[in-house]
């Protein structure tokens, strides 16, 4: 076991020459990638790759992923102390804690039983109390508390769920992998156009190729 110190050190590595070096620089989201200690949220035999550049399997068949890809993620949802955030794939809920560290209030959803209880309990012993979790489909969001600021989606549907888009404010933006074999991250913003139609637009950004594990939960 390493000394927290230690921990310490390989997390601020992690971030000058995983994270600045590849030019992601707002400095909330560089701060919370510091703060929130990874090994926490990795499997015991991992333990010496938590700061490594790459994701690492959970249980399920899941995956915590790249600390590159999660700064990413969060870093294109550009968010405020006041954001409101709904996550879809809860996992083990290192990125849950990443959001929790600069939004107001998330919602996540893990359709993964035996992970919603876990991160449930792990990130209520980091007392991260503004994060709501419950087991459930994420295809269909979390409409009792929308409609939300930012959306981040970390695991791939062949396309975008029309509730999730329907979930998101007007000036809100979403960040969802989308693909089968080939997937492609997507940055989608809900805009009034001009600010003169009763009818908001969508508009999809693709940012880079991903690997995300698909999205389970069949739709309706």
């Amino acid at each position: 076991m390493l000394f927290d110190k230690d921990h310490s050190t390989r997390r601020r590595k992690m971030v000058q020459n995983q994270i600045e070096a590849r030019g992601i620089h707002t400095p909330q989201v560089l701060a919370a990638m510091r703060k929130v200690e990874r090994h926490l949220f990795v499997k015991p035999q991992h333990l010496n790759l938590a700061y490594k550049d790459g994701p690492l399997p959970i249980d399920y068949d899941q995956t915590i992923s790249q600390p590159f890809i999660v700064a990413l993620m969060t870093d294109l949802l550009a968010l405020t102390s006041t954001s409101k955030v709904l996550e879809i794939g809860t996992g083990c809920g290192y990125q849950t804690a990443i959001l929790a560290e600069l939004a107001k209030a998330v919602y996540s959803i893990e359709i993964i039983p035996a992970l919603a209880k876990r991160a449930k309990a792990r990130l209520e012993a980091l007392n991260y109390y503004n994060v709501h979790l419950k087991k459930g489909n994420g295809r269909y969001g979390w409409q009792e508390y929308a409609p939300y600021d930012a959306v981040l989606v970390a695991a791939a549907p062949k396309t975008v769920p029309a509730q999730l888009v329907q979930q998101l404010a007007v000036g809100g933006r979403m960040v969802i992998p989308v693909g089968d074999s080939e997937q492609n991250l997507l940055l989608i913003r809900k805009e009034f156009h001009n600010g003169k139609c009763s009818t908001p637009s969508i508009e999809a950004t693709e940012v880079t190729p991903v690997s995300f594990v698909p999205m389970t939960g069949e739709p309706k």
